[in-house]
């Protein structure tokens, strides 16, 4: 079976969950997901449960920087080498197993914000092993992306609590 590319998108709250839906999906078949984070801190509560399963691997980053579009140019080339290295560690985990879906979950602000070698990502997505399901999530993707994605989901929002200055609760929203 052909693996396809996914594209969760937009401004709404749900992306992620989304990716980790179609993963549990996906482990419960047998298949085994690598689950990758960018840009977020690996503190979301929904990464203990899938670290607890077999079929799962989840890879974080060691290092986030907050809020992208708030760093200094010396920050954002930092955040360049280390999101860059780490999307090379996630492309090495892929191609050392047989993996049947791969989540890059915010990679597209990865991109958007050039904080990983754009180049990579694109030509990762046009040879990537044929069976490999590969989820792509983040806000505004652009263009290039969205023409090499079979799945385009925008997820929008329409109303959101953080809009009120209620903060993000453990167990809901992280």
């Amino acid at each position: 079976m052909r693996g396809l590319i996914h594209i969760y998108a937009g401004d709404g709250k749900g992306k992620t969950t989304a990716s980790i839906g179609l993963s549990v999906r996906c482990a419960g078949s047998g298949g085994d997901v690598v689950f990758a984070q960018f840009i977020k801190n690996n503190q979301s509560s929904e990464l203990n449960i899938l670290k607890q399963l077999p079929n799962i691997q989840v890879i974080t980053c060691d290092k986030t920087f907050g809020f992208i579009s708030k760093l200094t140019e010396s920050e954002r080339l930092e955040a360049k080498k280390v999101y860059s290295d780490h999307f090379c560690n996630v492309i090495k985990q892929v191609k050392s197993k047989d993996c049947k879906m791969l989540v890059l979950d915010e990679i597209i602000g990865a991109y958007n914000y050039n904080v990983i070698d754009r180049q990579e990502l694109i030509d990762f997505l046009k040879s990537k092993p044929e069976s490999l399901e590969v989820i792509l999530t983040g806000r505004n993707p652009a263009k290039e992306l969205l023409d090499m994605a079979d799945y385009v989901s925008e997820i929008k929002k329409i109303k959101h609590p953080f809009d009120q200055g209620i903060c993000a609760r453990i167990g809901i929203e992280k």
